[in-house]
């Protein structure tokens, strides 16, 4: 878990800041979130507990969902096609019940 935090702890500073608060904020954000799938992965390799690994499947399940549309948006604003669009890639009913 360590090593897995070490690498998203440096993959999430290595883009460096833009000066963008949206564009810093996703470039950080990915990579957090893949920490979290790889850490969810490792409990589904080793862990025992039924409910543990059950909510690391939904982890794993949510936050690839997530990291796939902040990627599309900042994709999208690294081109500046969209600033002051409202529209969010559809995150796929992650948010929990309505």
């Amino acid at each position: 878990m360590d090593t897995g935090m070490a690498a998203m702890m440096e993959a999430m500073h290595a883009s460096g800041y833009t000066g963008n608060p949206d564009v810093d904020f996703l470039a950080m954000m990915v990579p957090h979130h893949q920490g979290a799938v790889d850490m969810a992965r490792l409990v589904l390799q080793h862990g025992r507990d039924p409910a543990t690994r059950q909510l690391a499947e939904e982890i794993i399940a949510g936050q690839t969902v997530e990291i796939d549309s902040m990627q599309r948006r900042l994709a999208l604003l690294r081109k500046d096609v969209c600033v002051g669009s409202p529209e969010f890639p559809s995150l796929g009913g992650t948010r929990g019940p309505q």
